[in-house]
């Protein structure tokens, strides 16, 4: 009989440990093809959220790597996000400044290679669990955007909710 107890609570604390993590932080970074930003090429995340991950406050982050000639010094995205159940992605235009007045780049680099985490959200609520999709779509007047090379979704847990 003990060792029937011992291999069942054994059992059910394997099964706690093999529980999928909540939502400390989502990082994720699709390569633009041919490092030519189109307006057709919207890419896409998708982040799940379990119950307990609506507790908290996220840090929302959009990640840019572009090379040296990268013509602009900020760049406008549309950021459509589907919520859990809802069929129509609410969307929002967004600036992403990436250098200062002075035109240095304001992200970090290497040689020609410049990356930028720029905050679009501080301390967002996710209130309903599930999967939200996120989608990125460049919203400047050039079409082709040259010398974009990546871009990226990041959130990051900020704290337990008031």
């Amino acid at each position: 009989m003990k060792r029937l107890l011992l291999v069942t609570a054994g059992l059910l604390i394997l099964a706690a440990a093999c529980k999928p993590p909540k939502l400390d932080v989502y990082e994720k970074n699709l390569e633009i093809p041919g490092h030519d930003w189109t307006y057709d090429y919207k890419p896409a995340f998708e982040v799940k959220l379990e119950p307990e991950d609506t507790a908290w406050l996220y840090n929302i982050y959009v990640n840019v790597r572009h090379s040296a000639p990268y013509p602009y010094s900020n760049l406008w995205i549309m950021v459509g996000t589907q919520y859990p159940g809802d069929s129509i992605p609410a969307r929002q235009r967004v600036e992403l400044p990436l250098a200062d007045p002075s035109g240095k780049w304001l992200g970090s680099g290497i040689d020609d290679i410049f990356e930028h985490r720029v905050p679009i959200q501080q301390n967002a609520i996710f209130s309903k669990p599930g999967t939200y999709k996120i989608t990125f779509e460049q919203n400047m007047r050039q079409n082709p955007l040259p010398h974009v090379m990546n871009v990226g979704l990041r959130i990051e847990k900020a704290g337990k909710r008031p």
